[in-house]
């Protein structure tokens, strides 16, 4: 990489988490809490958390920890019932697929929310509220092209299943004598 692209490239801050299960922001050198890691994800601040002994990257553990104090915290997100779907998948073969369904969802509805956001800046309290009304054109557009990106990723998820389950039967079928 030259020089110039790893100025460009912004820096990933790293944190260390020690066995006492404390964490140390290496940028800031300080210790930190859970509440700050948070934080630095809702300003995008790329980071990663390391096992100060073993170097093994922890980051989905510690966002998963958030998420647990999130979801306890009085007003889930989830329900019991879908947590409990989305425990059904581990294991199961649609397990990737699902992944990546809900992941791709996930960025819609947030690319959906950003869009939201930047056109509000210009509108009135007034016109804020006639925004919201699902009778709205503008809003019918955002939500509708969100429920067809979601029915689309579906469909490819049915299709790429349909095509292992064909393929494992044909090789199935093919060892017989």
């Amino acid at each position: 990489m030259s020089k110039k692209a790893a100025a460009a490239a912004p820096s990933q801050r790293v944190i260390k988490k020690y066995p006492n299960r404390r964490l140390y922001d290496t940028d800031t050198s300080s210790y930190i809490t859970l509440a700050e890691v948070k934080q630095l994800v809702m300003d995008s601040e790329p980071f990663v958390v390391r096992d100060a002994k073993t170097n093994e990257d922890l980051t989905r553990s510690i966002l998963l920890q958030i998420i647990l104090e999130e979801e306890a915290g009085g007003a889930p997100m989830f329900s019991e019932a879908a947590l409990a779907n989305i425990i059904r998948f581990y294991g199961h073969a649609a397990q990737g697929f699902m992944g990546a369904y809900l992941e791709k969802n996930v960025q819609a509805f947030t690319d959906i929310q950003a869009r939201l956001a930047e056109q509000s800046k210009q509108i009135t309290p007034e016109m804020w509220a006639q925004f919201m009304n699902m009778q709205n054109p503008l809003m019918q557009g955002l939500m509708g092209s969100y429920v067809e990106q979601s029915r689309t990723m579906f469909e490819k998820m049915q299709e790429q299943m349909q095509k292992q389950t064909e393929q494992m039967l044909g090789a199935f079928m093919g060892k017989r004598p």
